[in-house]
């Protein structure tokens, strides 16, 4: 009888032993993490910098993974259905986390619910832009260009429910002007129309559209920022214009599938603070006027859900059709 109560109890010894050990060896393979958008964008280039130095501290490679499609839906919907092992990872956005709770007639997936928050990133103003050749060169001047051109006027956007696109319906409703949607799938192809002169404006971001500033092809309105950026310190604000409700700032976030191992979400937690206290992630953000998030797990919480009210009101109130 002794004998049959032994070999089980050595087993769970064992067992009990490999656990922790397992959890500490994490990640002993690379690490995926989904960026639901087409490269090109802010959300690709910020990613692969962060992923670069949370390598580092993990010391294993975090790959991205461009997964494009439906305002950033397709791609997080399949992290949410990944193995919660910490190996897979998906790039959040207040499009993705806050308004396609309330822009999509059936989301397949609960930002809240089937997925675990491990850090924000970085929030970053858009600026507002126009082409080289536009006949307004101020952002009262384009509003009263609006204004004289009604069902005339575009704007573009990398994605239906992206905050390219949200923000500009916070401008309608500020401003009091229309403007005609036309969204792409991602932001260069829209800002190569822009460019050309096929859409009027569009809302994006610094590290998007500076080049092409830079190259006399757009003209830079104002931003949506706080306060000026250092690297356009002769663009307004939107407050400073008289518009304080368009001062907003775009965010990004990493979270995991729900039921990932707490050590698990922890390690990768750290490597991602690791990652945006780095000097270089410092940089790189400063660059562009994007401001490191400190914000991680269950801190992260009240903030998306604050975010997904904020722009649920964005959507409700610009009358927006449920896609």
């Amino acid at each position: 009888m002794t004998k049959c109560y032994v070999l089980p109890a050595i087993l769970l010894a064992s067992i009990a032993f490999i656990a922790p050990a397992s959890a500490e060896e994490f990640p002993s393979r690379p690490i995926t993490w989904v960026v639901p958008f087409a490269p090109g964008g802010i959300t690709d280039t910020t990613s692969r910098v962060v992923a670069e130095e949370m390598s580092k501290a993990l010391g294993q490679s975090v790959l991205i993974d461009n997964r494009a499609g439906a305002g950033g839906t397709v791609g997080t919907e399949q992290v949410a259905r990944s193995k919660p092992d910490g190996y897979t990872m998906i790039y959040g956005t207040q499009g993705t986390m806050a308004a396609n709770v309330s822009l999509r007639k059936s989301l397949p997936y609960d930002p809240l619910t089937s997925f675990l928050p491990v850090h924000l990133v970085g929030e970053s103003p858009n600026l507002f832009v126009a082409y080289a050749g536009a006949p307004y060169n101020s952002v009262a001047d384009f509003i009263a260009y609006a204004k004289a051109n009604p069902g005339k006027v575009t704007f573009a956007s990398s994605g239906v429910g992206t905050a390219t696109h949200l923000v500009a319906e916070l401008f309608k409703t500020v401003a009091g002007i229309d403007m005609l949607h036309v969204p792409y799938k991602g932001s260069a192809p829209a800002l190569n129309d822009l460019i050309a002169g096929r859409v009027d404006v569009m809302f994006d971001y610094p590290v998007s559209v500076g080049p092409h500033v830079e190259a006399g092809k757009l003209k830079v309105l104002a931003t949506t920022a706080p306060e000026r950026l250092r690297n356009t310190p002769g663009v307004p604000t939107m407050a400073e214009l008289g518009l304080k409700d368009m001062t907003t700032q775009s965010w990004s976030s990493i979270l995991v599938p729900a039921g990932t191992p707490a050590p698990v979400v922890d390690r990768l937690a750290a490597a991602a603070h690791a990652a945006l206290t780095s000097e270089r992630v410092r940089d790189h953000f400063e660059k562009f006027g994007t401001r490191p998030m400190m914000q991680q797990k269950a801190e992260m919480i009240p903030f998306i859900e604050a975010e997904i009210a904020r722009w649920g009101d964005v959507i409700t109130r610009a009358k927006l059709e449920k896609q």
